[in-house]
């Protein structure tokens, strides 16, 4: 492994040192979707091995400014080489074949690199087998270009958090001001798609880590279905809630790795049993014209948007009525319930399954929660220089236990509200999804503040029902990205993948990012 990340704070690179095109072979990767990418490698213009090496000298070159990547995967030029034999031989996986990937570091790799979450307390972790989701990336051909930093261990240790910290890697910039935060818990996945860094990159939402930096950065994030993508592997906060999830430049990349990342794994018994709404083509449901036709709920109820977001908002609005959708505005029931009893709920969860996951992960590591606290008590220093645990006191205080009578008055309360909430919304106005904002203008990152006050409440339905919730790029507030939610029932990724085509094709939001070191 090489960790190419410290926690050290960087000084901010000027903005003319990093803003040049990514191009590689003359092709420019922020106009090149996977398709044109394995268009190019079959002519014989471009090698996965060229493509691999441009990703690493980049992440090189701008990482000691972002601090998005962890880990270079020291393996990663020779599975590249591996994809080019294969096309030689006229024997490609697929699309994903030879494509560089970065992983989120909470999902395991069986391989040289460790999977921390963020963490000094799993650097000498050795798990067993990769997750059911790289399992399923290296059968497609997909390179694993290394891991991407996070908000360590995924944003839950604490309420006074800051988004995109963890002491093995420092603090992540946002690529479009670099003293402004990137949101997470996926940051690091959310800042190395939108800055160049690989192809796409695999995060995991319990509640609004895939939706938040994917719109903070101005990048596509798809929140799968609980059971369509599998949760083995993946350090844990509730696997009531957890998913890993696709974030990309563009839908038509998100929809190939979706197809990718999705299917049954007898490790996560929920993806067998929902193994028929898998599929291996989602790019077939993308055409401009999706939108006609199509009723989609407006939510405006529970954000707390700016004046430059809600104008932002409105003018999506017209733009989805422009290209033909009725837009409803609505109001989702019972998320008082889902408040008063998800987090709650989380507490137990996250003992069970930290618990279940360290007992069966290898390598040098505290043994439970008890040990892991424990663990950041003498090691304080390092990993409690800017906020406390305060989060897994309150977690280690819960019996741990599943099938206590409380905890699962409170979880079935949660989920069967939040299902309810967007099951009625959805059919009572005969809608095809729901719209609302992602996310503010990114803030100024200030360590040890939290950052919980300053976000857009609007990934909790789709979170903790289970039910499928995307990103894609709105408008821009300055040079600060806001990206537009677009949330269905279960199972919806089609519907949801189109719509979001449509409003891409048409918008062209995306830019690439400034590196503006700051807005003073």
């Amino acid at each position: 492994m090489v960790f190419v990340a410290s926690a050290t704070t960087a000084v901010p690179a000027q903005a003319a040192d990093l803003s040049g095109r990514p191009v590689v072979a003359g092709i420019d990767l922020e106009r090149a979707t996977i398709p044109d990418l394995q268009r190019a490698m079959r002519s014989g213009r471009l090698s996965s091995v060229e493509l691999t090496t441009f990703y690493l000298q980049r992440i090189r070159k701008l990482n000691p400014t972002l601090h998005a990547v962890l880990t270079t995967n020291p393996d990663a030029l020779r599975l590249a080489s591996d994809s080019d034999a294969r096309r030689h031989r006229h024997r490609s996986k697929g699309p994903m074949d030879g494509i560089p990937v970065l992983l989120k570091d909470n999902i395991d790799t069986a391989d040289r690199q460790p999977t921390t979450a963020g963490s000094t307390a799993l650097r000498q972790s050795r798990p067993y087998r990769d997750a059911g989701v790289v399992e399923n990336l290296r059968e497609a051909g997909a390179v694993i270009l290394g891991k991407a930093n996070l908000s360590e261990w995924s944003s839950y240790r604490s309420t006074s958090s800051s988004n995109g910290w963890s002491p093995l890697a420092g603090q992540t910039a946002n690529p479009y001001v670099l003293d402004r935060n990137p949101c997470g818990s996926s940051s690091g996945p959310g800042v190395a798609v939108a800055a160049h860094l690989a192809t796409v990159a695999v995060g995991t939402e319990t509640d609004g880590s895939i939706s938040c930096p994917s719109g903070a950065n101005g990048i596509v994030g798809v929140k799968p279905s609980l059971g369509l993508v599998s949760r083995s592997g993946i350090v844990p906060v509730s696997k009531q809630q957890d998913t890993a999830g696709p974030m990309a430049r563009n839908v038509v990349d998100a929809a190939i790795l979706l197809a990718a990342l999705n299917g049954a794994d007898r490790r996560d018994p929920i993806t067998v049993d929902a193994a028929r709404q898998s599929l291996d083509d989602y790019t077939k449901f993308l055409r401009p014209n999706a939108l006609l036709g199509k009723r989609i709920g407006v939510w405006r109820e529970v954000y707390t948007p700016d004046d430059t977001t809600k104008a932002a908002f409105e003018e999506a609005l017209g733009k989805l009525r422009r290209l033909g959708a009725t837009t409803v505005e609505i109001t989702i029931p019972y998320l008082d319930v889902i408040a008063a009893n998800e987090f709650p709920a989380i507490r137990t969860e996250f003992k069970h399954d930290l618990n279940a996951y360290l007992a069966s992960t290898g390598g040098r590591h505290p043994a439970d929660l008890a040990g892991l606290i424990q663990y950041n008590l003498d090691h304080a220093a390092v990993e409690m220089p800017y906020w406390t645990q305060n989060l897994w006191d309150r977690s280690q205080a819960t019996t741990g236990d599943l099938n206590d009578p409380a905890y699962r008055a409170m979880r079935e309360a949660a989920t069967s509200a939040a299902r309810r909430g967007l099951d009625e919304t959805l059919r009572g106005n005969k809608l095809d999804a729901i719209v609302a904002p992602t996310n503010n203008a990114a803030w100024k990152t200030q360590l040890g503040v939290g950052d919980g006050a300053l976000l857009i409440d609007s990934s909790g339905p789709a979170a903790v029902s289970g039910y499928a919730n995307m990103t894609v790029p709105m408008a821009y507030a300055g040079p600060l990205p806001l990206g537009l939610s677009i949330m269905g029932g279960r199972f919806s990724e089609p519907s949801l993948l189109a719509i979001a085509y449509a409003f891409e094709q048409d918008t062209k939001v995306r830019r690439l990012p400034t590196f503006i070191p700051s807005l003073g």
